[in-house]
């Protein structure tokens, strides 16, 4: 079965891929590549990739990994039914999903009003106000 995958390129911390064509039994670092289809340049998200060998061999069932099935979508190729992309598969679950901050109830937090001790208020003294008087 032949499968469109990509090939790691580039140096150590840039890495480039090629998107070949290979033997499913192969690894993509093999070398033994029956068609080269283009590049991708995850850095500058730069696409080249031929559609007319890519809708051929897509024609004739060679099964692309699911990012190369994103590139190629994006790139305009017409994918057949059976391709199925990521975004597709139905979302994780979430275990104990109560326990989580944002599904918490929201607990009542009771304000508190200042307590005045009374000794204190005896022994302050009331605050005199001076009336002007007005002529």
């Amino acid at each position: 079965m032949l499968a469109i995958r990509m090939q790691r390129t580039g140096r150590k911390g840039h890495a480039q891929f090629r998107v070949v064509v290979q033997d499913s039994r192969q690894t993509p670092s093999s070398g033994r590549v029956i068609a080269g289809l283009g590049n991708y340049n995850p850095h500058t998200k730069e696409t080249k990739i031929d559609a007319e060998k890519a809708a051929f061999y897509l024609k004739n069932g060679a099964q692309p990994s699911d990012r190369v099935a994103a590139i190629l979508k994006k790139e305009g190729v017409e994918l057949p039914t059976w391709v199925t992309l990521a975004s597709d598969k139905k979302q994780k679950t979430i275990k104990n999903a109560e326990k989580l901050r944002k599904n918490r109830p929201v607990e009542e937090v009771a304000v508190e009003e200042p307590v005045v001790e009374e000794a204190q208020a005896e022994s302050e003294e009331p605050a005199v106000v001076e009336e002007t008087p007005e002529a």
